[in-house]
């Protein structure tokens, strides 16, 4: 039995060669949702003669999935095994296609808790049933105040600022803000900002240095907003140098976000300018996994997390990469976002179960 996450909960089954995924339960923010989640459970092993034999769950602590999870397995006496959020991602791409090889993993998404305790979401995975390796992430920004920045786009542009040596622009740029100066003081001194790899808050970065949204009604309308600008402009060419691959394997945006400044600042069309920022996007991860493919000589490539919602991106990112000898798998019945994390906490598990008989 698998608990899925914290957003978009689903539980997930397998018995022998069948998956049994719950309807959408939802975020498990409220009562309500959480009480859904004890009925789910009890409704779905009712169901089903042979209690589970493994309970998987997030890496998260504070996730009530995970502790429900984890209760769940203590009263039952079977073990608990936690699953890395990313690993998730890919892990249910691979169970969709059933592949059981290695493969890369590009998992784009708001956030996860990664293995070091700090939040991820950008990030180029090799995986391999149970285990699998971070071959890099993209270059982190930080989050002053932390979850609330990813409420707050224009937090995210100051982040991008700070990381740009434009500090002493924030107040300036952001003087609608009553926190601005707050914000700006807690990047200069490092306090309550920690660093993420997600390219959720990048494209929230990207929308708040544009003025396009700076304090979010709902999840990821910065991004859907920065997305309906680019279609509306049509396909541009990727900014040159818009982007670097660092020695250890990290993805930097740093010269897209400066040209972000450059294109606001100037007037340009800010459909242009998220245009641009897609396009050039598109080509800095299909040269980070090109390099990385050629390097690991894999030549399988699964996409997965929520980032992968907009067609701009997908579509863009499986043209390049298909030119590539690459062969991509991606989410065909499940959805790429995190109501596929329970099917993947699953896929591990049962591999791990299979990995533990050869290993």
């Amino acid at each position: 039995m698998a608990c899925g996450a914290w957003l978009k909960n689903t539980i997930c089954l397998t018995q022998g060669d069948k998956t049994y995924i719950s309807p959408l339960i939802g975020d498990l923010a409220t009562a309500d949702a959480r009480r859904q989640l004890d009925k789910t459970v009890q409704r779905m092993c009712q169901d089903y003669p042979a209690p589970p034999e493994i309970v998987t769950h997030d890496l998260h602590p504070d996730f009530y999935s995970t502790q429900f999870a984890q209760a769940y397995a203590a009263q039952q006496e079977i073990p608990a095994l936690a699953v890395q959020h990313h690993h998730a991602h890919i892990a249910a791409v691979c169970a969709e296609h059933k592949l059981i090889q290695p493969v890369l993993g590009l998992a784009l998404d708001g956030v996860g808790l990664g293995t070091d305790n700090t939040p991820w979401g950008g990030e180029l995975l090799l995986v391999d049933g149970a285990r699998f390796q971070r071959l890099g992430h993209l270059t982190t920004l930080a989050l002053p105040g932390g979850d609330r920045a990813a409420l707050e786009p224009w937090r995210m542009a100051a982040a991008a600022l700070a990381r740009l040596n434009r500090s002493d622009e924030i107040m300036q740029r952001f003087s609608d803000q009553p926190a601005a100066e707050t914000v700006a003081a807690m990047l200069a001194k490092n306090l309550n900002c920690p660093q993420t790899s997600s390219m959720g808050r990048l494209f929230d970065a990207a929308a708040g240095l544009l003025s396009v949204n700076s304090i979010q009604s709902h999840e990821a309308q910065a991004a859907i907003q920065l997305q309906q600008l680019a279609e509306q402009n049509g396909e541009v060419p990727a900014l040159a140098d818009g982007f670097r691959i660092t020695e250890n394997n990290n993805l930097d945006f740093s010269p897209l976000l400066s040209a972000m400044i450059n294109c606001y600042d100037a007037k340009r069309n800010i459909s242009y300018a998220a245009a641009l920022f897609h396009a050039t996007l598109i080509a800095g991860l299909a040269a980070w996994v090109e390099k990385a493919a050629s390097r690991h000589n894999i030549s399988q490539l699964a996409l997965g997390g929520g980032c992968f919602h907009n067609h701009v991106l997908r579509h863009g990112l499986t043209s390049q990469l298909t030119t590539a000898s690459l062969h991509l798998f991606s989410a065909q019945q499940m959805q790429p976002d995190d109501s596929a994390i329970s099917l993947g906490q699953a896929w591990v598990a049962l591999r791990y179960n299979m990995d533990s008989i050869f290993y």
